[in-house]
Formats: C-alpha cells, structure tokens, sequence
C-alpha cells in the first residue's frame, strides 16, 4: 500500500527566460503544458533568481543557503563536504532520492560524479558539467557505478525517457526526483543552441522580446534555436505529466518547474548571464499537486532561494532553520504578512555585484576593485543600475543617474544592505553615482 505522503519532482531547466511562457505573453505557444499547470496549480508571476549563473544556483537551491553562505559563489566551487541537500532531508524522512541530468557542484571533472560527491542521492544518472560530455544527439550521463551511459534520442528526450524509468520503478515508494536538464543552455563548443531536428525553422523570424530586439547581441542568431529548444522541453514536460496521470500518481506528486537563471543573448555583457537584468535573473515558475492545486498566481516576489523550503513543507518535512529562504506556503493560503518586499541577488564571475528587485524598481551596484572569480563579496560598492520596472519593464533607460531619482536611490540602497546583512554579509559602503538633473519631478517608492 502507498505511503499517503507526495511525491516530488523537480523539473529543473537551464538558463530560461520568464517570457518563453504564455502566461507571461509568449505569443507563440512555446509552453502549453507549463501554462496548464500554471493556470490550474500555484503559478509564481515573478520568480527571480538569487544568483544568475549556473553551479552558485544549483548550490542555492540544493542547500536553501546563499552562495556566500555555502562559498560555492562562483562556479568550479564544489558543495562543501559537510552541505546537508533536499536529498538528505527527503531521505531522512523515508522518500527515495534520484537525480538525473546536470549536477555542477562537484571538482572532480565533467564527467562522472563520486558517491561521497551526490550528496544524498540515492539513484544517479548524472554527469557533473553535462555540457561537457554531451551533445544535442549524444547524450552520456553516468551511472550509480560511475559507469558512462549513452542515451538514444535528443538530450532532452533520452533525460525525459530516464526520468520516466525512475518513477515507474518507484510508484510504491514515496520518492523526491530531481531532473535537471540542460537546455535550453548553449552548447558551448559550438556557441549555438541547437534544438531538435526541425525545430529551429518553426521559430525563425517569429517573436522577439522587446529588450532582444532593442539590444541585438546574438539575438538574430540564436533564438530560433533557443525557442526550438523551449518547446522540446515543455513536450517533455507533458510527458511528464502524461506518465504520472497514467500511473495514477498525478494527484499526489508535487511537480515544481523552474529554471537557474534567464539568458541576454549578449545584450547586457559579453555572453549570456551574470547580469541583474530580469532577462538574466527572471524564471518561469509553477507547480502543481498535493497543495499547490488550484493555488492561483502569486504576485508576490519568490526568490530560488525560497523553493527548497517550500517543497519541504510541502512534503510535510520541518524546515530546517538554517534555511535562508522561506516557504511560500503562507502565501498560497493568504498569509501574506511579513514576507520580503523585494528579491536579493548575489552577482558573480562577471563582476562582484548585488541587486535588489521590487515590483516596482531595479537596483543594482558593483564592486569597483573586486575580481568576479575571486573574490565572492566587497566592503566597496558603487551604483550601477536603477530601472523603473512599471514604466520600462525590459529595463531599457537606466536611471541611476537621474537627480530626480535620488531619494529613490537612497532608501533601496538602506534596502539592499538590509538584506545583505540578513544573508549573513558585511554592511558595505555604496558610493552614489553622479546625479544629473532630468527635469522630471521627484518620485517615491509608492
């Protein structure tokens, strides 16, 4: 007889833009099994990444810790030995615990990952830096042995079919599956997205973000294939859905799907993240089963860093108080005291950064004489971005100059330091940037 409590999949993609969807005003149908479970689940309208780029979000979300926290706030910085992950606490509460697909929280290669390196995951199907040791149409991951395993079929595809394995195998376990792919990530020995056979002349010259269309970058020659490789994802994600409905798991399996960051395509920096933008810090996110049925939209900001509570609680698991973020839980049931009024985010590699996000404002600051690859904080900012986000939503006109802007300035600066000292950080000093008069008359926070 099953155990009565959920299920939890978590379908994890590669460096998604929030506006692939339709429920964020995609035209072009990218993603309808993601905008069913948005509409009839729990949807979060502004999801926002505490760290855009790839293993210091993966840290994030495996340990429910800031990268500072952890020290993995560049990528190559392997979890430390003693990190407690979802997979210890779901296997420490009776679930089974599978990975597949992208780890990047290891040193010991891109290939295979050792056992004392998975931290908990008990069945593994996995290649540390998966770009590395796959292609579009050749997918190898390794196994539990550390064994290569070649997969038939497009790379998103062979992972689904894997996954697919898993859950049928485990339907009498509760289990915690943990699905990362890759896409829609760029295949970085080729610099291009390469999307299945086909899929890229669907979405040449279609649909393109105001920001991409403004800026350029690689734009013109990548999101075809980029869009290719969304659609593919979200087919795999019905399929998802398809064998848990079949299996008759559907009602009690939570499945949350969201991404590690956006993509710019080389319009804020000189390649596709690590930027404050939303077009590299702002997912798509929903989930659905269990208590997220019919959860609605929430307008609330909901950071990476809040997801591991959240399926933790969830599950009916105790949330450990180590834990940065917070379970948006509350949330769905009306509770909306308290929570945070904007999203932190730690910038690395590219530069030593820090932004906050409101509803309404972006901003950002950068850290003059700090080395992004080295060094994972500064006790010296200086402003770099302010953006109003109601007014100019793909943050096209920079204000942080605007003497008009100033107050504005001045209390998210007190905001910003705020929430890094609650991230465990240092209060800095930020210098203000040089404030020009616009003519335009003051505005507050409101």
């Amino acid at each position: 007889m099953r155990n009565d409590r959920p299920n939890v999949v978590v379908f994890f993609t590669d460096q998604q833009r929030w506006d692939t969807a339709g429920v964020h005003g995609n035209p072009l149908d990218l993603m309808p099994n993601f905008d069913r479970i948005a509409k009839s689940g729990t949807h979060v309208h502004q999801s926002i990444t505490c760290q855009p780029v790839c293993g210091p979000a993966r840290s994030c979300l495996q340990t429910g810790l800031y990268a500072t926290t952890t020290g993995c706030f560049r990528n190559g910085i392997p979890l430390p030995e003693d990190s407690k992950t979802l997979a210890h606490y779901f296997g420490e509460s009776g679930y089974h615990t599978g990975y597949i697909g992208k780890w990047h929280l290891a040193d010991t290669g891109p290939g295979a990952v050792p056992e004392e390196n998975r931290f908990g995951y008990q069945y593994w199907l996995a290649s540390n830096v998966l770009e590395f040791t796959s292609d579009a149409y050749d997918t190898v991951m390794y196994d539990n042995d550390n064994q290569p395993v070649k997969l038939p079929g497009y790379r998103v595809d062979a992972q689904t079919d894997a996954a697919i394995r898993y859950i049928d195998t485990h339907q009498d376990d509760p289990f915690f599956l943990f699905l990362s792919y890759l896409e829609p990530h760029h295949q970085n020995h080729l610099d291009d997205y390469p999307p299945p056979d086909g899929y890229r002349e669907r979405y040449t010259a279609k649909w393109i973000p105001p920001d991409l269309a403004a800026l350029g970058g690689s734009t013109h020659q990548h999101l075809a294939g980029y869009y290719g490789m969304v659609k593919r994802l979200d087919e795999a994600f019905g399929r998802l859905l398809d064998t848990l409905k079949s299996l008759g798991l559907a009602e009690n399996t939570i499945v949350l799907f969201t991404s590690d960051h956006a993509c710019h395509f080389k319009t804020r920096n000189s390649e596709y993240k690590r930027a404050c933008h939303d077009s590299a810090v702002r997912v798509p996110t929903a989930l659905q089963g269990g208590c997220f049925v019919g959860g609605g939209e929430i307008q609330e900001l909901v950071s990476l860093i809040d997801l591991p509570p959240t399926l933790l609680d969830a599950a009916g698991i105790s949330v450990p108080e180590q834990m940065q973020g917070r379970s948006i839980l509350p949330l769905i049931q009306g509770q909306r005291e308290n929570w945070p009024k904007e999203a932190f985010i730690q910038i690395s590699e590219s530069h030593v950064g820090r932004a906050i996000r409101t509803t309404k404002w972006k901003y950002s600051v950068r850290a003059p004489e700090r080395h992004g690859g080295r060094d994972a904080g500064s006790d010296l900012y200086v402003e770099e971005f302010l953006y109003d986000l109601e007014a100019d939503p793909y943050e096209l006109r920079n204000l942080i100059e605007a003497e008009s802007h100033a107050e504005v300035c001045q209390q998210l600066r007190q905001r910003l330091i705020k929430r890094m000292v609650e991230a465990g950080e240092t209060a800095p000093a930020i210098e203000t940037a040089t404030k020009q008069a616009s003519g335009q008359r003051r505005v507050s926070l409101e």
